[in-house]
């Protein structure tokens, strides 16, 4: 069997923590709200036609939420806590505030210089991320499926990213997104190659 996959790598649909500016990490595990499960059906209409082989996702609901109806089509299904949201620590579920905000940009600043190490108290650094990140590759690699759809999360999405082009953690801010945001990778066995940037055109309609 050829080892060539298609990968189609998108952000869960929006959550009322994510209209509130309410911190959630993998420690909060909220649902999708009205506006969520509406671009989640946009993109399901968008994309029911591939022939997905499985799909995969964190273990938070909003992602299984996000890509319920391609799981009822039915669609093989497997959750991994490698694909969660980074844990933000003692800032989850919390509003966002001046000294939080001071302490992110201090923090984004030491990430865009190589410092990887640095995270929120109770939290998880870049590091810890990509190490468990680089554990879902090898399964997915190894995947007998050649074409997967794969929902995670915004800042675990732009570490996927960085760690699937092999480029620096520092490039994370190079890949933006947006609830529903689609990227798409060809995997020939040995790289991967960047197809889609960033797309939303399927929440348009």
């Amino acid at each position: 069997m050829s080892k060539r996959k298609e990968i189609y790598l998108i952000r869960h649909g929006e959550t009322d923590y994510n209209l509130q500016g309410i911190v959630q990490g993998r420690g909060v595990d909220m649902s999708l709200n009205e506006t969520g499960r509406s671009q989640a059906e946009r993109f399901y209409k968008a994309y029911h036609h591939l022939r997905f082989d499985v799909v995969h996702t964190s273990e938070l609901k909003r992602s299984q939420e996000t890509v319920a109806s391609f799981i009822d089509k039915p669609i093989p299904h497997e959750a991994f806590q490698e694909l969660d949201e980074i844990s933000w620590g003692k800032y989850e579920g919390i509003k966002s505030s001046p000294d939080m905000k001071h302490e992110y940009k201090e923090m984004m600043s030491d990430w865009a210089n190589g410092i990887y190490e640095t995270k929120i108290e109770g939290g998880e650094s870049p590091i810890d991320l990509q190490a468990r990140q680089r554990d879902y590759l090898r399964i997915l690699e190894d995947h007998d499926a050649q074409k997967i759809l794969i929902c995670s999360h915004g800042r675990a999405m732009r570490s996927l990213i960085c760690t699937m082009l092999e480029q620096e953690l520092s490039k994370m801010s190079d890949y933006p997104h947006g609830n529903l945001s689609l990227y798409k990778f060809l995997w020939d066995g040995d790289s991967y190659e960047m197809t889609l940037f960033n797309n939303r055109d399927h929440l348009k309609y």
